[in-house]
């Protein structure tokens, strides 16, 4: 089958830990894909400002997201890994960007609107966010970005400014295509809401051992008794051991034969989930270990990647400026 595209962008903020959230609705989609196309995975620090007023937790969070990545499985001989400052070209492009951009545009995003509602500061980074994620995507040339469902109107814009620059300008860029993250933001948290650092409701897998298994057994359940029947899709303990273990998955459908046979408590399916993250994530958290100990290597990664990204952003941005009369 032919490919229909060949290089792939996506970023994430560091707003903290990542979570099994994370990891089954974006990040092990990542190590699938590294195999088969070349791909650019971007720390947003930049984007990260427009909530963030604590530079050294910026600087811990952006680092441990880069680690968290490469123990996950993250080759960096096949995904150019960078942070987003270490590429300035991007925020150069922002600005071409936000001169053909009508406001409007701007007005009707939906993410300003929500987030300033939940308390975040009504700036003018906050407000032009979609431009310069835009600028993320076009100055790489990518031809898909993988998104969740609340970023389809981000990739709207995103196309729609593209064409706008290419109107006036002429054919500077291509328009990227999206695909929507099969069951991204869909894994519920402790609670039962979705998995969210906002929410304070996630489940790290990097946690040792200890602090994993009280974090699994803080899961809300119903009080159902052990010996009735249960249905498994409506319990949380369930729906995060299928997000992590795969819904066809000979032990996710056996999990659920004893749900619904009976005689099986709650604590015994946290305990299951338990043995599950140790065991899918036992090589991750090996690595974790050995990258948290070799910051020489992390510094390396961060360097190689943001050479390869400069070089594509460099391109684009000269295009650009030539195209305006720069």
């Amino acid at each position: 089958m032919k490919r229909i595209f060949s290089r792939i962008l996506s970023g994430i903020q560091p707003s903290g830990q990542l979570h099994l959230g994370n990891y089954a609705g974006a990040i092990r989609q990542f190590i699938e894909l590294q195999h088969e196309y070349e791909m650019y995975i971007f720390v947003a620090s930049y984007h990260a400002l427009t909530s963030s007023r604590d530079p050294e937790a910026l600087r811990q969070s952006s680092r441990q997201v880069v680690i968290d990545y490469l123990a996950f499985g993250l080759d960096p001989k096949k995904v150019n890994i960078y942070l987003q400052q270490d590429v300035p070209g991007v925020t150069e492009l922002a600005w071409l960007l936000s001169c053909v951009c009508p406001k409007h545009l701007m007005d009707k995003a939906t993410s300003y609107k929500d987030k300033v509602a939940k308390g975040l500061n009504a700036t003018v980074g906050l407000y032009t966010y979609p431009i310069l994620q835009a600028a993320d995507i076009l100055s790489v040339n990518a031809d898909m970005v993988p998104i969740g469902e609340d970023q389809v109107q981000h990739m709207e814009i995103t196309r729609d400014l593209a064409q706008k620059f290419n109107h006036i300008y002429g054919e500077v860029f291509k328009l990227p295509s999206y695909r929507l993250q099969e069951g991204a933001g869909v894994v519920p948290g402790i609670d039962g809401r979705k998995m969210s650092k906002s929410y304070g409701n996630t489940i790290d897998p990097f946690l040792p051992e200890k602090k994993l298994r009280k974090t699994i057994m803080k899961i809300v359940t119903d009080s159902t008794s052990v010996e009735d029947s249960k249905d498994p899709a409506a319990c949380t303990v369930y729906q995060i051991f299928s997000a992590i273990a795969g819904s066809q998955d000979p032990r996710t459908t056996a999990l659920a034969e004893r749900y619904r046979a009976g005689g099986m408590g709650y604590g015994q399916a946290k305990q299951d989930l338990f043995e599950l993250i140790l065991e899918h994530f036992a090589d991750a958290r090996e690595r974790r270990e050995g990258l948290m100990a070799d910051p020489g290597y992390v510094d390396q990664v961060l360097r190689d990647g943001a050479a390869a990204a400069g070089k594509q952003v460099a391109q684009m941005v000269q295009r650009a400026r030539e195209a305006v009369g720069l």
